[in-house]
């Protein structure tokens, strides 16, 4: 039997893909972080093309997903979905996510992670994070019973059959219960949590019934009965996901970048992906294919059948992303000794001894990168560059992330270039590799925090743990002092460096005495939004100007070589906008036609594309043949119709935000700061309630505020361009709830408060500045407008 190879590259997701199912041949279903479950069905083939919808939008992460096939009373099936919101919801496939669910089944209390649905369809096993399973009745949806006695999460459960239920948990035990909740055995054996199971096909060389798969790593087989017949080894690190293929193969998926395909004991096809994550695999059991979802936001199929490969150039595409992508040191082993590794050479003078095995190389450019061997193809395979992510202690500071923010771990290191005084790793989920919070000592701790959270979309309730956790772990250091690179001083990690918490084990240490909250004001750096769906931005164009072409408007449409400056351009912005993105010859032109020639309504997109190269100083400077400057085109753009669109007006203030990213895009902000602020002032006033756009808004006045504060007092307009801001953010101040939306205007009026007596006076005299800080603060659950109020205040003494 061959390889598995690609078979489609399916993109939408905004975040990591946590959950997939393969229903039939011509459907997948995926779930994400980004809080949707996607419905991708099959337009087309050879090769095969597929389309998504959306089936459900929720209110936070969806972790698992589920499907019961077609019966008398759903002839769709059902696609059943849960998350962090606690709710697990029942949803018909053609329905919109506007529609109403079929059910909404309440009862855990916290994080559901788990699903299975019963081969007969008639009811639903759930796991969640409150150490509780249940099962639902379908149909009823009722929770039939509660099934008890596990001491931490349900990672995972399987309805082996009718009668039978088997649950994996955090305190490392397998348990199996009947559909009524009645505990029939309990199975130790596992060394770590147990994240995953799956039926074992009948006739398996071991006699396996079922199989599970921990944290360290190991594929176990067991009977029924509870006795252990086998391990497979290969993987490691965490594995998270289990299936089993009409072969009578196990497929499995984990942390260290791979899906494996096992028959018998035996692993004979390793799949990397280019992710940190593969968080699951399912298989369809119509036809063998596999599905996997990854931290990469995207959905794949592979295939074995020559018939359903993707075409030359996606595979092509697939392996190079996997050729260049970065891997972290520690997932290849932790510190490495460069002089000892072989060159080049060893990959044609040395074959490999299993498949999967991971050989690094010293490069004559000085790089390592790893190769895999394929036992099938008698060849390495280049999997990715090795990366020094880290080069310290690894202190780590433990808490439960189910009531409070997750754990972090001390690193010092390079981000994204630049040298940083620390690195933080923050472990926002068990097992999901940590996301990096970069932070200097010179920095004000709530703001290096505050953009952390927004670059990673998290919950702002986090702010004054993350910030009080920065001021923790700095005490006591000085700019330009070097950091110890010794012991944690005692007591800074009461659980020492291996104590890394497992949702469901133990609540970690007493919370340390809050610091006080570091000062705010004045805000000294600029900020930019520049968080954007690239790749659905790039589908809209292309999706209009295919419009466009079949409506005979081919004088607006791009033609094949605007068509691939668009894709080049996308590409650069994908990772993220930089001063250096629009670098592709035409690029900055194509914007421009999109935001002034194409009609006012298909606009969107090109805005979005616009507002992205605006911190490019090429942006800043350009000049249009009739004298237009970027700010003239904007406004031209966007004030067509009167009154102007709320997404439109949204878009052309974040782009006269990002400006300040470059000395050009100030020069000109200031420049043309009546024009801007005549703008932002009637968009604000027009659209109270509209928070993207009052966002934008007030992270404009908030660069504004930096951008005169670097400004001689006496420079001229200051006084001016102070008092006009302060206008609208007073307004702002009175009328809005929004927490984000409230700070940063907090931050933007303290900031001008600082320019002096003048514009002090000035803010409370006429604009009573004074009362809508107090009415702010009174209105205010988050503490960061609390803190900053309490600064202007002191301000305004």
């Amino acid at each position: 039997m061959g390889d598995f190879k690609l078979s489609a590259s399916l993109a939408g997701h905004d975040d990591d893909v946590r959950a997939v199912s393969f229903p039939s041949a011509s459907a997948v279903i995926s779930a994400s972080r980004d809080a949707t479950v996607r419905l991708w069905k099959i337009t087309s083939a050879p090769p095969p093309k597929f389309d998504d919808t959306i089936s459900s939008h929720g209110a936070s992460f969806i972790n698992t997903v589920a499907y019961i096939p077609p019966s008398q009373d759903f002839p769709e099936g059902l696609i059943i979905s849960g998350g962090k919101d606690t709710i697990i919801e029942v949803r018909q496939p053609g329905r919109s996510p506007e529609a109403s669910a079929e059910a909404l089944l309440l009862g855990h209390t916290s994080n559901v992670c788990a699903l299975d649905v019963d081969p007969a369809g008639k009811f639903i096993v759930s796991g969640g994070w409150d150490g509780k399973a249940r099962t639902w009745l379908v149909g009823k949806w009722e929770c039939e019973s509660v099934l008890e006695g596990h001491e931490g999460s349900v990672w995972a459960v399987l309805v082996y059959d009718s009668e039978t239920i088997i649950t994996g948990c955090a305190d490392k035990h397998i348990r199996i219960y009947n559909p009524h909740g009645k505990l029939l055995r309990t199975i130790r054996g596992s060394q770590d949590v147990v994240r995953a199971l799956c039926r074992v096909p009948k006739g398996h060389p071991s006699g396996a019934d079922f199989a599970s798969a921990s944290n360290d790593g190991v594929i176990r087989l067991w009977t029924i009965n509870g006795v252990q017949v086998g391990e497979l080894h290969g993987h490691d690190s965490f594995i998270y996901s289990l299936a089993y293929l009409p072969s009578g193969e196990i497929v499995s998926s984990g942390e260290d970048r791979t899906v494996r395909v096992w028959k018998g004991d035996q692993c004979i096809q390793t799949i990397t992906h280019p992710a940190i994550s593969v968080w699951a695999v399912a298989a369809c059991a119509e036809n063998g294919d596999i599905v996997t979802g990854a931290s990469d936001r995207i959905v794949r199929v592979f295939s074995r059948s020559t018939e359903r490969l993707a075409d030359k150039e996606t595979i092509l595409q697939f392996e190079e992303s996997v050729r260049t992508s970065a891997i972290p040191q520690q997932q290849v082993g932790g510190s490495i000794n460069k002089e000892k590794l072989p060159g080049p050479e060893f990959l044609q003078q040395k074959s490999g001894t299993k498949e999967g095995q991971v050989q690094m190389i010293n490069e004559p450019n000085g790089s390592i990168t790893a190769h895999q061997w394929s036992m099938s193809q008698q060849e390495w395979t280049n999997i990715g560059t090795v990366v020094d992510a880290a080069g310290s202690s690894g202190r780590k500071v433990g808490g439960d992330c189910s009531s409070s923010f997750p754990p972090l771990t001390v690193r010092q290191a390079e981000y994204q270039g630049k040298e940083f005084d620390y690195v933080f790793d923050v472990d926002i989920e068990e097992g999901k590799p940590p996301l990096r919070l970069p932070y200097n000592l010179s920095d004000n701790p709530y703001n290096a925090a505050t953009k952390f959270l927004e670059n990673n979309k998290l919950p702002i309730s986090y702010l004054d743990q993350v910030a009080n956790f920065i001021t923790t772990n700095t005490q006591g250091a000085s700019l330009g002092v070097p950091q110890d690179q010794g012991p944690a001083p005692a007591g800074s990690d009461p659980w020492g460096t291996e104590s890394r918490y497992r949702p469901g084990g133990n609540t970690g240490p007493p919370a340390a005495s809050t610091p006080v909250a570091p000062k705010v004001l004045p805000q000294k750096s600029y900020v930019s939004i520049l968080t954007a769906a690239v790749d659905k931005m790039q589908k809209k164009i292309e999706e209009i100007n295919l419009r466009m072409i079949q409506d005979g408007q081919k004088d607006l449409s791009l033609n094949p070589t605007e068509l691939s400056v668009l894709q080049k351009l996308c590409r650069n912005l994908a990772p993220g906008a930089t001063k250096f993105s629009q670098d592709v010859p035409g690029g900055l032109d194509l914007a421009i036609k999109l935001t002034t020639l194409w009609p006012y309504s298909d606009r969107l997109p090109g805005l979005d594309l616009l507002r992205l190269l605006a911190v490019a100083p090429a942006t800043a400077t350009y000049q249009h043949l009739r004298g237009d400057n970027l700010i003239d085109i904007l406004e031209a753009s966007i004030s067509e119709t009167s009154p102007p669109a709320p997404n439109h007006l949204m878009m052309a203030i974040r782009a006269f935000a990002n400006l300040f990213e470059s000395n050009e895009g100030r020069a000109l902000a200031l420049r043309s700061f009546d024009q801007i602020q005549s703008l932002s002032a009637a968009s604000v006033a027009a659209h109270t309630g509209n928070r993207n756009l009052l966002v934008a808004a007030t992270t404009l006045y908030i660069n504004y505020a930096v951008l005169l504060s670097e400004q001689q007092p006496s420079s001229p307009h200051t006084f001016e361009h102070a008092t006009a801001a302060l206008e609208v953010l007073a307004g702002i101040l009175r009328t809005a709830r929004d927490s984000e939306v409230v700070y940063r205007a907090m931050v933007a009026t303290g900031t001008l408060l600082g320019l002096g007596d003048e514009v002090s006076i000035a803010a409370q005299e006429v604009y009573e500045i004074h009362k809508c800080v107090d009415v702010a603060v009174r209105n205010a659950a988050d503490p960061r407008i609390k803190n900053v109020g309490a600064e202007i205040k002191a301000l305004l003494k």
